[in-house]
Parts: C-alpha cells; sequence; structure tokens
C-alpha cells in the first residue's frame, strides 16, 4: 500500500519531478525559503526520508548528495488511485462514482488515456481450449512446473521502488 506524501515530503518531491535532474539539498532550500521559512537541516532530513522509504535515490558527490526520483508523479498517482480502488467492496461502482465527479477536461484525458491504452492491449490470456479439446495431448501432463502467483483476483502495477516491507515508498510496495 502507497502512503500519500505528507505537504512538505509533497512540496519537495513536486520539485524533484518538475526539475527533472538530480538535486542538492541547497537547490531544494533555496527554491523553498521563496514560499517558506525553512532550515537547511530540515530539507536535509526529509529528503534523506524519502530516499529511506524509496522515493528517491541518491549519489554522493563530494561531500554532499544530489538526489533524483525512483518514479514518476505519474506512478505515485496511479498507485494512490489503484490502492483507493482496491478498499472498495464494489470496484465497479466505485469507478462510476469517480467518473461522476470528474470534470469534462478529466474525462476527456481518461478518453485519451483509453485510446492509448488500447493501443497496447494485454496479452490475451490463452485458458482452456474450446469445449470438448484439450490444449495438451491426452494423457501429458504440464511439464513446465510454473504456477502463476496469486494476485489476489487483481493485478497490481508496480513502479519501481522498494518492495517486501511497508515503507510507504513508491509504486505498489505492500
Amino acid at each position: 500500500m502507497v502512503r500519500q506524501l505528507g505537504e512538505l515530503e509533497n512540496d519537495i518531491m513536486t520539485r524533484v519531478w518538475q526539475w527533472n535532474r538530480p538535486v542538492t539539498v541547497r537547490e531544494v532550500l533555496l527554491d523553498l525559503q521563496a514560499e517558506r521559512d525553512i532550515a537547511y537541516t530540515t530539507v536535509m532530513t526529509v529528503l534523506d526520508k524519502l530516499f529511506r522509504k524509496g522515493w528517491l535515490r541518491r549519489d554522493q558527490v563530494g561531500r554532499a548528495y544530489r538526489y533524483e526520483p525512483v518514479s514518476s508523479r505519474e506512478a505515485y498517482t496511479a498507485a494512490l488511485m489503484n490502492d483507493a480502488w482496491g478498499t472498495s467492496d464494489n470496484p465497479a461502482a466505485a469507478l462510476v462514482h469517480f467518473f461522476g465527479l470528474m470534470s469534462p477536461e478529466q474525462r476527456e484525458a481518461l478518453r485519451d488515456a483509453l485510446r492509448v491504452a488500447a493501443l497496447f492491449p494485454a496479452p490475451a490470456d490463452p485458458g482452456p481450449g474450446p469445449a470438448g479439446t484439450e490444449t495438451d495431448t491426452p494423457g501429458e501432463a504440464d511439464t513446465t512446473g510454473e504456477t502463476p502467483p496469486d494476485t489476489g483476483g487483481h493485478s497490481r502495477a508496480h513502479s519501481g521502488g522498494q518492495s517486501g516491507t511497508d515503507s510507504g515508498g513508491p509504486g505498489t510496495p505492500p
């Protein structure tokens, strides 16, 4: 489950996503100081926390770190939407209500996204053969030895970040 970013975390990540290049604590600090009174150590602490949560990667250059995002804002937003949708007992009804809340511009963006998604359809599941036929030769067992992972009835896209612990990081950690 993806944890929503706090206000300062979001302000910092917005800059990192918009700048689309490695950034230093000082660069983020100077930009934030145009809006609020904030200390260098506060920005440094939040960037470090975002790194530890898996939102940022960092490289040391001299005595300073340069931070860059692990995934995009769009991937973060999609993960939040997927988590919210996954909490519904009736996903179809939740979508209907969600669509009802959309502005005309958002509905047009949804139409555009669906057109793009149609260009890249998911691979077809061959499923069982037609009624009365077998996909394997009679008497042959499935020799692949592969069992598909249990996704709990739905799949979740992974957009990067850490997994295996509830880090509140990007993508879709557990």
